[in-house]
């Protein structure tokens, strides 16, 4: 489990490390009149938790019973999307002019880290 568990740990570092430093730039160069609802640090503080958390537990439950680790991933990435909807009812009760570069500041990492637990769990489940 550690040696699986350091492996993922080696990938994503450095894509939030490049993900944060990206929406940065686009955040103060590019969208400079933009009004965000939601910092930089609180969006990937929500993902890489939620992601962290998600993996540890699929391994530990694959350690157990390998033969539903694809079940158990399918309900993981259900309560994922039930854990953004709640983390993202602030932003839809807010008066923003326009709320879509925020959501799609939360939705694009969203989906990265999707990809990246979705390939972890099928080179798990090989």
């Amino acid at each position: 489990m550690k040696k699986q568990l350091l492996s993922f740990f080696k990938i994503l570092v450095p894509i939030t490390i490049v993900l944060i430093g990206l929406q940065y730039y686009f955040q103060a160069k590019i969208y400079t009149e933009t009004e965000f609802f939601y910092s930089v640090w609180s969006i990937y503080a929500f993902h890489v938790v939620i992601t962290i958390v998600l993996y540890i537990a699929i391994l530990s439950i694959h350690k157990i019973l390998p033969h539903n680790t694809g079940f158990v991933f399918l309900g993981f990435s259900g309560l994922k999307m039930l854990a953004a909807i709640v983390f993202l009812i602030p932003l839809f009760q807010a008066s923003l002019e326009n709320p879509i570069p925020t959501v799609f500041s939360f939705f694009i990492p969203y989906f990265v880290y999707l990809f990246l637990e979705a390939f972890f769990v099928i080179k798990l489940l090989k």
